[in-house]
């Protein structure tokens, strides 16, 4: 029987390959947004303890929580700024690997939230103003933090720092971390630098949690509306530090000058305010947060 096959240059040619569904753009925010975060956590960023040597005099370190020990990611003692006397409370994080252990990588345990309220209730005695530098990914999670009450020892500093009859100036400076950085943040006046971010959970773990994929850190960065600019915009901070061209890390000294700038004027500010006003308005300021729905009037 005769092969009645088509010769093979004369068969229809195969069907090209189904063409791939283009990806998505990504919004340009998602990226600005993302190096922001990239930007906080940069190595050479300027940490707590620049600031201080740059900003602040006669700086006197503090040690101990009088209670279990001294953690060391806390930084707090008394210095002058401008000639007058005040409290400085920051959350330190290490350059070297020695240094970032010792440090905790910047992340309090209970000692040392109970350290920086044993430093604030000196300040509020002796009527200094209080001004904190936050600087940490979020307080430490271990198991030997949680038997010592991490949680109680915030919850206490939240609910102390509300009743402090002195002025209270906070600055996030790189990373502000959930509660850990709220732990000595119930200020006043609340301000960030132009690179840092505030946010109740990490991008990468708001990642994994909403998205079930932690490499779309940069998508849920822009969601959680963490960075300076979001933050002035919906009321939660009140001013924004400006940095250098293309960060912190280029230029310290001139973060450093903005920064000073920026408690110069709060300072001024909030000097002659009652300490019964500074009480109500500090109430009244975080009360507020979060409420985007009113009752109408009868």
């Amino acid at each position: 029987m005769a092969d009645e096959r088509m010769p093979a240059d004369e068969q229809d040619p195969a069907p090209p390959p189904p063409a791939k569904p283009a990806e998505p753009q990504r919004d340009p925010r998602v990226a600005q947004s993302w190096q922001r975060v990239q930007l906080a956590r940069e190595a050479k960023r300027p940490h707590a303890r620049d600031y201080i040597e740059a900003i602040f005099t006669k700086f006197s370190e503090i040690h101990g929580d009088r209670n279990f020990g001294d953690d060391k990611s806390i930084l707090a003692g008394m210095a002058f700024f401008d000639s007058s006397p005040v409290m400085v409370v920051a959350q330190q994080k290490g350059r070297t690997t020695k240094e970032k252990l010792l440090r905790n990588f910047g992340m309090p345990k209970p000692e040392g939230y109970r350290k920086a309220m044993r430093i604030m209730q000196l300040a509020e005695k002796f009527n200094r103003p209080i001004i904190t530098l936050i600087d940490t990914p979020g307080a430490y999670p271990g198991i030997d933090a949680e038997e010592r009450g991490q949680a109680e020892a915030i919850a206490y500093n939240l609910r102390e720092m509300s009743r402090l009859r002195v002025p209270i100036i906070s600055v996030v400076i790189g990373e502000g971390g959930s509660g850990g950085a709220l732990g000595i943040g119930v200020a006043n006046r609340v301000y960030m630098l132009e690179n840092a971010y505030y946010s109740v959970i990490s991008p990468e773990s708001c990642a994994a949690i909403i998205y079930r994929d932690a490499t779309k850190a940069p998508e849920a960065s822009f969601a959680l509306r963490m960075t300076a600019a979001d933050l002035l915009e919906i009321g939660l901070i009140d001013g924004i530090v400006a940095e250098p061209p293309g960060g912190a890390h280029l230029d310290a000294m001139a973060a450093a000058n903005s920064l000073r700038a920026t408690l110069h004027e709060a300072m001024s500010e909030l000097s002659s305010h009652s300490p019964e006003t500074l009480v109500k308005e500090r109430f009244a300021k975080f009360r507020s947060m979060g409420s985007y729905f009113h009752e109408g009037v009868l």
